[in-house]
Formats: C-alpha cells, structure tokens, sequence
C-alpha cells in the first residue's frame, strides 16, 4: 500500500492516533496505514475502534486498536512506554456547548484534560521515546482555527485549542534538539459525526455562508496538510500551524 514519492514516503513508520475510533481521527488513521504507516489506533471505545481496524485491514493496511483514555496521564504513559512511534497525531477531542458564566466546572476541567492535557501526556510520553532511541519523528497536535479565533457558546474549547497551539509552539522549542518536530493542524468546519446535525441546521447553514468558499470541507481536504506534517516533505517545519478552513479565518468581520 506504500506509495513511491520519496517525499511524503511514511512506509514502514509506526504511527498512533489518538481519538481514532470515529471522524477526523479514523480518517487520519485510514490515510497514514494507505501510505504504508503501521498504525495504532487509541480511543475509549473498545467496539469503534476494532471496526476502525477492520476497515484498515480490509484495504491492507496494518492497524491495531489501543483502548485508551488519554486523560489519564499515568495510563497514557504506562500503554506508551514500549511503544516505538515515529509518528503521533494527537485528534481526541470533545467540546460542551453554554454560556461561560453557566459553564459547570466540570464541563470547563473535561474540555481542558481531553484537548489540552491528553495531548502533553501523549507527546511527553512519544517524545521521551523518540528523544531516546534516536531518531527524533513528528507529532501532529489537531488544533483548531478556534484556536487562532473566537466564536460564542465554546469558550472551554477555543481556550484549549488555544493553548494547544502555544503548547506546540513550546514543544517545538525544546525538542528540535531531538529530531523531533511538533507542529499543529487547525481544521475550519468539517462534517464529522458529531456536528453533521449543526450544519443541516438553520445556524449551522448560516455558519457556511460566512466561510468565503461557501461550504464546509470534506476530510480529504486534510490528507495533504497532514501528510505534508507527518513525512519527510515537511522536515524543516516545526512550531507552526497549517490552517485548512475554507478561507473561514480571514473572513471579514
């Protein structure tokens, strides 16, 4: 399944995917295993996720699920330890919808420890491996352009993505001195399973008109920014953000 541009050539590479059991992350997983990448898919549902397998099986890709809540920073790093990645994709996420003032604390912590907090403790963890065997590699943290701008009712997920994008920036920092590079992936509007109902809806219609290509984007709009990241094309790139949105964050105010 490898495919022959030298350039963006993943084959052989050990990648994990975090949030891998539906939407962007399945998609991601499905790309790098079509590109010869063994793939490891990390999500909490056991069921999804070996159905995710199945697919990437099916096509001849090489994959194997990693039931994982990758909130939890000593289970990340215990599933981790052994694992020899060269790529890592950092997708989970979640989102709760409300005013700040209304936000429940504890909406507000479970946005913060899966978006923001999952993806330190699965980049430490790859990181320390990769610093330790040698030969550096590349984590992709999904971010957002709502981590470059702001939109009402998701105050705890545009502070996440935010940080998310500074956390990147951070680590690129400090590990350029391992080979490793760290760089973000801020998607605009997608269809995923879990907004397929907004954008049918009057206010999600609405949402599409402001993008300046008047549409939301299809997943395999991201294959070539993510590609671009995870493989030797994008070699020299680290600490920055690739914006793939429709035009959404140049849109006039």
């Amino acid at each position: 399944m490898a495919h022959n541009d030298p350039l963006f050539d993943i084959s052989g590479k050990h990648a994990l995917i975090t949030g891998a059991s539906s939407g962007l992350g399945r998609h991601f997983a499905h790309l790098l295993a079509s590109r010869g990448a063994t793939v490891v898919l990390a999500a909490r549902r056991a069921e999804a996720l070996e159905e995710a397998c199945r697919a990437i099986r099916a096509d001849g890709g090489t994959a194997r699920p990693l039931v994982l809540d990758v909130a939890d920073g000593a289970a990340v790093r215990k599933a981790l330890a052994d694992e020899p990645l060269d790529i890592v994709v950092n997708n989970a996420g979640i989102s709760r919808t409300g005013a700040l003032i209304d936000l429940p604390p504890e909406d507000w912590q479970s946005v913060i420890d899966v978006d923001l907090s999952a993806a330190f403790h699965v980049a430490q963890t790859a990181a320390r491996g990769m610093r330790d065997r040698g030969q550096g590699g590349s984590i992709v943290n999904v971010a957002s352009i709502l981590g470059k701008r702001v939109a009402g009712g998701v105050g705890a997920y545009t502070a996440a993505k935010a940080g998310l994008v500074q956390l990147t920036r951070a680590m690129a920092l400090e590990w350029a001195r391992f080979g490793i590079r760290v760089n973000a992936l801020c998607p605009g509007y997608f269809s995923t399973e879990i907004n397929q109902g907004f954008f049918e809806s009057e206010h999600g219609q609405a949402m599409v008109r402001r993008v300046p290509m008047r549409r939301i984007g299809e997943l395999a709009e991201l294959d070539g920014p993510l590609l671009l990241l995870a493989s030797d094309a994008g070699r020299f790139m680290t600490g920055t953000e690739i914006v793939a949105d429709g035009g959404h964050l140049v849109s006039g105010l």
